[in-house]
């Protein structure tokens, strides 16, 4: 094999911007707009818990990539990680399916983020703004590894910054520091269970558990980022560890505000006044914030569009992992002298076209099937990568090293991987029971089989010859 001459991926990312990429891939409408729909079906207790199991699933989920990438930090990550602890068939799937999970999601973030300008700009087409947003952010991505984690981490910050301000003036309203329209008086936190502490039983818990593991989606984006991170042994397992304690504080911090100053049954968004309607458009008003509206409808486009940045730079790794391990042409991991892959940059943005046609063919039945295929694919890359960590370990022990000689350990082997990868299959299954789901889960598993039908006719005999 010849020996390649081009640049190659250039470490050019700090700890802060791991955490910022990991908070900013996590915080996005399946906070702004999600957590309020979570709420609504299982009660103020109910989602406090649901937002709570997510986290810890998260969390064991991290720390097992975090021992992965540690040991072994490359961009595709788990993509690799599958092909060398499980199989290179089931490798070849997962990075498949994550460069689909995030391509799909980029082409219903640009739509979603033109329809909140149209709010703004009505007389100005959807079309348009698409191709703003599009531009922009295959610019930030194809400039250089160094300037897409800079843009990605003043993107974060907008948003860190609003649930932060979220946190600390809905806990002053809940203690009558400051006055809220509709209390005479301090809320306290009756509102958690006037109703009940499961008002909706408990099996809404787990029903809405896919909505829940798909608004922590993005952490594993640190295992992506691992092959451009400066000194990885030191700056991964700091990151994992500051962007899931944060996680777990902005999520439960937001769901016992919104819980504390709403009734659970008002939390939901209401369609007819559009995306920018969130829990957090209804806290912030009633507080007396002036253009609340106008400001969350601003902090949703640039959640949008800070999740899209961090999607196409997975994405475009995944297919450069694949090519640089011959599995796709090479064509797919030629570097440009700042280090980045622009076709596959490039073939990445051209997948997302399916999602920008969501608005205009069946834009609620597509935009729907879409957003779960994308929810379901990121499950089965957690499930993959606890069972690389189990079998690393295992190989690892087999091969006649001991626990202290990894650089970084996930604790509780092998309750980390196991628990993470139950729960997370568990997750999978209420979606199969779930009616309304059931068309998205047929297709995933399809693709599934696509994937391993294409590796063994296409790949596995090319790799052979």
């Amino acid at each position: 094999m010849e020996k390649n001459s081009s640049p190659q991926l250039h470490r050019a990312m700090q700890r802060r911007h791991l955490i910022m990429i990991s908070l900013g891939g996590a915080i996005g409408t399946g906070l702004f707009l999600g957590s309020g729909e979570v709420i609504s079906q299982t009660g103020a207790v109910g989602a406090i818990l649901a937002y709570a199991l997510g986290g810890l699933i998260a969390y064991s989920v991290m720390l097992c990539l975090g021992e992965l990438s540690v040991h072994l930090p490359v961009a595709g990550s788990f993509g690799e990680y599958a092909s060398r602890y499980i199989n290179p068939s089931t490798g070849y799937m997962v990075s498949w399916m994550y460069w689909l999970t995030w391509t799909i999601t980029l082409g219903t973030e640009f739509t979603a983020a033109a329809m909140l300008m149209q709010e703004w700009f009505p007389h100005v087409s959807l079309w348009i703004w698409t191709l703003i947003f599009a531009a922009t952010v295959f610019l930030l991505n194809v400039s250089s590894t160094r300037f897409f984690a800079e843009a990605e981490f003043w993107l974060a910050l907008i948003k860190v910054a609003t649930v932060l301000l979220f946190i600390i003036l809905g806990a002053t309203a809940i203690f009558g520091i400051i006055p809220m329209q509709g209390y005479d008086s301090a809320p306290l936190f009756h509102n958690l269970t006037k109703d009940g502490w499961f008002p909706q039983g408990f099996w809404p818990i787990f029903t809405t558990m896919l909505v829940v593991n798909f608004a922590f989606s993005g952490t594993e984006l640190i295992g992506v980022a691992a092959g451009e991170t400066q000194d990885p042994e030191k700056n991964i397992p700091r990151a994992i560890n500051a962007a899931i304690w944060r996680l777990l504080i902005f999520f439960v911090g937001t769901i016992v505000i919104v819980s504390a100053l709403l009734p659970y049954q008002a939390t939901a968004v209401d369609n007819a006044h559009g995306l920018s309607h969130s829990p957090f458009v209804s806290v912030f008003s009633r507080i007396g914030i002036p253009y609340a509206e106008d400001f969350i409808r601003f902090v949703i486009i640039t959640a949008l569009l800070s999740a899209a940045n961090s999607g196409l730079f997975a994405a475009s790794r995944m297919l450069w992992s694949l090519s640089s391990t011959r599995k796709l042409p090479s064509v797919f991991s030629q570097l440009t002298q700042s280090g980045t892959p622009m076709m596959a940059i490039c073939v990445t943005m051209m997948g997302a076209l399916p999602g920008l046609l969501s608005e205009f063919f069946a834009p609620e039945v597509i935009f729907e099937n879409l957003l779960n295929i994308a929810a379901f694919t990121m499950v089965v890359v957690w499930i993959s990568i606890c069972i690389s960590h189990f079998n690393f370990r295992r190989k690892w022990y087999a091969s006649g090293k001991t626990k202290s000689e990894l650089k970084f350990i996930a604790p509780l082997y092998p309750l980390t991987p196991i628990l993470g990868g139950i729960f997370c299959s568990i997750t999978c299954i209420s979606m199969a029971a779930d009616p309304n789901m059931r068309y998205s889960f047929i297709s995933c598993l399809a693709i599934i089989g696509f994937c391993y039908l294409s590796y063994f006719i296409f790949v596995k005999n090319r790799q052979v010859a």
